[in-house]
This record gives structure tokens, C-alpha cells and sequence, in this order.
């Protein structure tokens, strides 16, 4: 039980906020969309995330959770290295929250002040998390190279999000706005894949580790199913944004999924490239875990929180699974 419970709470913390990246990140998404779109289509925008995007935060309160709970002595580290980046997002994700409301609520006088509030929230929580995942990959590092990876993430981060917005739009819309939001997708596309470019790029030269474990053999052939899942998922996606007939014709949900898939392969070719540390070259899992006896406490109740919260969010989305009407307060 020793050996099993660090890695299986490492496991519940990194799949909760994978399902945050993909399921909050298409929320975001909308959000930086939202200056490019008419009264009208804002309001739908808005409601076609309205049903789910607090589930959606659900997720992040349960990875740090696990962090704080599990690994205090990394959570320590964590949470005093990126505490300004973190107070940043805090702040995004509650201007966005109370924009959120306010902006219906609001006379027509006020709404573009909170139009762009929850465009600004969402920007700043987006580069917010993206500093926070380069300074990660960089083992926390305070050196000027590993600012500047943090930075390039900033800024590349936020296109993937986009990209998961207008996907979500394609899936939840339809007329008009679903042909924007083909149009958005298409040209979010070429700077996701330069950003998704340069950070695979970047990772190994600002961690011999990585480079290490990514580019000697065998490692090389056996983790070679990564980069390529990578890259077909961007070409389907690139084939058909070019073929706006077959995402009419109900594929657009594809688009979506390989979005998801890119998201996947990056987050076990992350955990592959740390692990069995927890931050990286400073401490593993297992000299972070809390006591034995702690963990087995605790067990049980992640355990059955976990699928819970999966379940929820699932039931949700089911429920409001068909195209989003304008959002009312009525």
C-alpha cells in the first residue's frame, strides 16, 4: 500500500485536471471568442456553457485538492513558486464568474463592460495557467530560460483553448453561428499547431531529463505512438475545417474529440517525461506523499468522489445535450 496510494493519488490529481484542461478549457475558449461575435450570438455563446461551466471548475478544486491533501510537502513547494501566477487566475476565473451573471442582469448600457469583462477573465486565467504548466515542466526553475518556456506556454496555451471553444460551438449551435465558429476554429488552427510546435521543441532543451527519456532508444520507438496520435488528430482536425458540408452534416463533434486526443497524448507524454517525480528533479512522489496511514484515510473518499463528479458532470451534460437556445434569467 505504500508504493500504491502516492501513485494512485498522483493518478486521481492528474486526471482531474486533464478533465479541467479539456472541459473548462473549452469554456475559456468561448470566452476570448465572445468580442468577436454580434449581441445575439453572445447570448447563445453564454448559453451553451451556462449548464455546465461550474461543474467544470469542479475539476481543479478536486486536483489541487488531491495535491494538498496528498502531497502536502509539494504542494508547499507548488503553491509558493507559482503564487502569483495562481492569485492571477483566481482573479481571471472570478471576474469571468461574476461577468457571467452581471452581463444579463446589466441594461443594455452596461453590457459590453461586462462582455469584455469575461473575455478579460477568461484571457488572464488562460495565460495564467499556461505560465504555471512552463514553469511546472521546468522543475519550478527561476532561471531566465525557464521564464521564457513559461511565457511561450502563456501565450500558446490560449489557442488550444480557442480551439476547444469554437469545436464546443460546432457541436451546441447551429445557422449562422455555427458557420463562425467553423471560421474562428480555421484560423485558431495554424497558431495551435506552431504553439503545439515549438513547446515540443522547447521541453527538451530546457530539461536534459526529458531529452534524456524522450530521445534515447528504445524509449524513442515506444513513445513514438505520442507525436504521431498528435499528428493525426491535427491533420483530421485541419481536413475538416476544410469541409464545412461534412460539419454540417453532424461531424462536428469530431473536431472536438480530436482536440481531446491531443490533449491526452500531451498529458501521458508530460507524466511520462516527470515521473516518479512530483516536481521535477526536486522530489518524487513518494518523498511527498503524506504518512501511510493518512493516504489510507483518505482513500476511501477520493475513491468515491471521483467517479461521483464524473458521474455528475456526465448527467449534466446529458441532460442538456441539445443545441443552446438564447440564455434568460426568466
Amino acid at each position: 500500500m505504500a508504493d500504491f496510494l502516492p501513485v494512485f493519488f498522483v493518478f486521481a490529481m492528474g486526471l482531474s485536471l486533464l478533465v479541467y484542461v479539456v472541459l473548462d478549457g473549452f469554456d475559456l475558449g468561448i470566452g476570448m471568442l465572445l468580442p468577436l461575435a454580434d449581441e445575439g450570438d453572445k447570448n447563445v455563446m453564454i448559453a451553451s456553457i451556462g449548464p455546465f461551466w461550474d461543474a467544470n471548475e469542479t475539476w481543479i478544486v478536486m486536483g489541487v485538492g488531491v495535491l494538498l491533501i496528498a502531497f502536502p510537502h509539494a504542494h508547499g513547494i507548488v503553491m509558493t513558486a507559482l503564487y502569483i501566477p495562481v492569485t492571477v487566475m483566481l482573479f481571471g476565473l472570478t471576474l469571468r464568474g461574476v461577468a457571467f451573471d452581471f452581463r444579463v442582469k446589466a441594461g443594455d448600457d452596461r453590457r459590453r463592460l461586462w462582455n469584455n469583462a469575461f473575455f478579460g477573465g477568461s484571457l488572464v486565467a488562460s495565460m495564467a495557467q499556461g505560465w504555471m504548466l512552463g514553469a511546472y515542466i521546468t522543475g519550478l526553475d527561476r532561471s531566465p530560460t525557464s521564464y521564457a518556456f513559461a511565457v511561450l506556454i502563456a501565450v500558446t496555451l490560449p489557442a488550444l483553448y480557442v480551439m476547444l471553444g469554437g469545436a464546443w460551438l460546432m457541436i451546441k449551435t447551429e445557422g449562422e453561428l455555427f458557420e463562425r465558429a467553423v471560421r474562428w476554429t480555421r484560423n485558431a488552427l495554424l497558431p495551435m499547431g506552431v504553439g503545439l510546435l515549438l513547446v515540443s521543441i522547447a521541453t527538451p532543451l530546457v530539461s536534459e531529463r526529458i531529452a534524456e527519456r524522450w530521445f534515447t532508444l528504445p524509449n524513442a520507438i515506444g513513445l513514438m505512438p505520442i507525436p504521431v496520435a498528435c499528428a493525426a488528430a491535427y491533420l483530421v482536425i485541419a481536413w475538416l475545417l476544410r469541409r464545412p458540408d461534412v460539419l454540417r452534416g453532424g461531424y462536428g463533434h469530431f473536431v472536438f474529440y480530436a482536440l481531446v486526443l491531443i490533449c491526452l497524448m500531451a498529458a501521458l507524454g508530460l507524466a511520462y517525461s516527470i515521473f516518479p517525480d512530483i516536481v521535477l528533479g526536486r522530489m518524487t512522489l513518494f518523498e511527498a506523499a503524506a504518512a501511510t496511514s493518512s493516504l489510507e484515510f483518505i482513500f476511501w473518499g477520493v475513491a468515491i468522489i471521483l467517479p461521483l463528479i464524473g458521474f455528475y458532470s456526465a448527467y449534466v451534460y446529458r441532460v442538456f445535450s441539445g443545441k443552446a437556445t438564447e440564455l434568460s434569467y426568466d
